[in-house]
């Protein structure tokens, strides 16, 4: 395979942040066709891995919950052997911080070597597999990706309807292994569905990432089905009251936003925009009349109504799920160990491991485990490196859609929840925001020609 150097063709490709002055041309895609193959599986493994860990193989739920480890790590090595993907200051200095906490975990830290191995995963191999999807992906290849989950959201939603509607000992509501029930506390009597993930976080990471799709191809007719869109535009809709889901709600509410914001860019796109939003209020209008829907949108209702007045209503929720989260990670660090309680301290791994409990709280939000887990110094690089690196897709998405380009700033809908502050330490959620850094990095870095694309990064000698 032969690489040449490709000269600078805008001005956001100047950007010396994550989106660096070197270009690289790929002559013969067809090399990398099992690279791609294996990010496939990846995608593909995200979505169903609670399913194998309920339904086919109940009996291997514990080795399926890190099955996606080995597919992420043998493209990383391939990717590097190939020479498509080189070392950057992110991948450096997150490799670097998990080797350093790994030892100080176990000599200093909980001491449990498994424990430090299953945190170590996080930043070694998912975290550099975000750039193996922005190098070896292109553009073609990230839109084929997000038709797959607009289709997908169609019988998902389906699922989740008869999770809903089951009792937790049917077979659709099995839990992980051969636990009875998989679905987690909701209201008025129902709970909420985990569709084919282990737990409900998945259904909420699944059809927020959808949502955002969904409002993409809205906005860029002709690029899917446009039968296939309606339906899952519904079933993005439906999911919100089934899903007995705040976060949910939130998350598209948030795509909605930034489909306005796109679509402010061009005339046409805002008279799309509107017509889109007159067909989703009229169709909820009428799916509100209909029985079926009632029950889960009192349910919805109930969740949002208690949990709010819970927690002091929808202002406090935010600025303590979101603004306040980051303060008590930031501030309230004078009881920790200087070295944290260990690499994977904060996972519900390590709490069944070490102390056969569910998992050990280090604080609100992922932000408070990663400062409980390194302390304060090394957790507060991990966190700087997280923000650096939301800031600089950020601000390429923005350059992108200055350029009438909308995907990645509607990759960054769902993105920007997930990638700064996401769980980490669980493994849906870690995929999700491996999964959308990913294809967000692909499609700053891809150009319109198939066969191409733009190193994401600045070298490192």
């Amino acid at each position: 395979m032969r690489f040449t150097q490709v000269e600078n063709h805008s001005k956001f490709i100047n950007h010396n942040s994550i989106v660096g002055n070197t270009t690289l041309l790929q002559n013969n895609d067809n090399a990398n066709r099992d690279i791609k193959t294996g990010i496939w599986i990846y995608f593909l493994l995200l979505l169903f891995e609670g399913g194998l860990r309920k339904w086919v193989l109940p009996g291997l739920a514990s080795p399926l919950l890190i099955i996606r480890d080995p597919v992420a790590l043998w493209l990383i090595f391939l990717c590097f052997k190939r020479g498509l993907i080189r070392s950057n200051y992110y991948i450096f200095s997150m490799v670097l911080i998990g080797v350093i906490s790994f030892f100080t975990a176990v000599f200093f830290g909980h001491g449990n070597i498994y424990v430090a191995l299953f945190g170590l995963r996080v930043l070694v191999i998912h975290f550099p597999f975000m750039f193996v999807i922005g190098n070896v992906f292109t553009r073609e290849d990230v839109v084929k990706m997000c038709k797959a989950t607009v289709l997908i959201a169609i019988p998902m939603a389906v699922l989740i309807i008869m999770q809903f509607y089951s009792p937790q000992t049917a077979f659709v509501n099995k839990g992980i292994g051969d636990n009875v029930g998989g679905g987690f506390s909701g209201a008025n009597g129902y709970f909420r569905p985990p569709a084919t993930f282990s737990f409900t976080n998945g259904t909420t990471s699944f059809f927020g990432f959808a949502a955002a799709l969904v409002f993409y191809f809205w906005l860029n007719p002709g690029r899917i089905n446009k039968f296939i869109l309606i339906v899952a535009t519904l079933a993005v809709l439906l999911s919100v009251p089934f899903s007995i889901s705040r976060t949910l709600f939130f998350e598209v509410l948030m795509a909605l936003a930034f489909a306005f914001i796109a679509s402010l860019r061009k005339p046409q796109y805002l008279k799309k925009m509107i017509i889109t939003l007159a067909v989703g209020i009229l169709v909820l209008l009428i799916l509100s009349r209909l029985s079926i829907l009632d029950t889960a949108t009192a349910a919805f209702t109930a969740r949002f109504t208690g949990a709010n007045e819970y927690e002091g209503g929808v202002k406090s929720v935010l600025l303590d799920r979101y603004l306040g989260g980051i303060i008590s990670a930031l501030f309230n660090t004078e009881t920790l160990p200087l070295l944290g309680y260990g690499l994977g301290y904060g996972s519900a791994f390590a709490g069944v491991l070490l102390t056969g409990q569910s998992g050990r709280s280090l604080g609100e939000g992922d932000w408070g485990r990663i400062i409980g887990e390194l302390g304060p110094f090394i957790g507060f690089l991990v966190v700087f490196i997280r923000v650096a690196f939301s800031a600089n897709i950020i601000i390429a998405s923005v350059k992108k859609l200055n350029r009438q380009d909308m995907l990645p700033w509607s990759l960054l809908a769902f993105g920007i929840l997930i990638i700064p502050q996401g769980e980490w330490a669980q493994p849906t959620a870690l995929g999700f925001s491996t999964l959308a850094g990913g294809l967000i990095l692909a499609s700053i870095n891809s150009s319109k020609v198939p066969g191409k694309f733009i190193s994401s990064v600045p070298n490192i000698k």
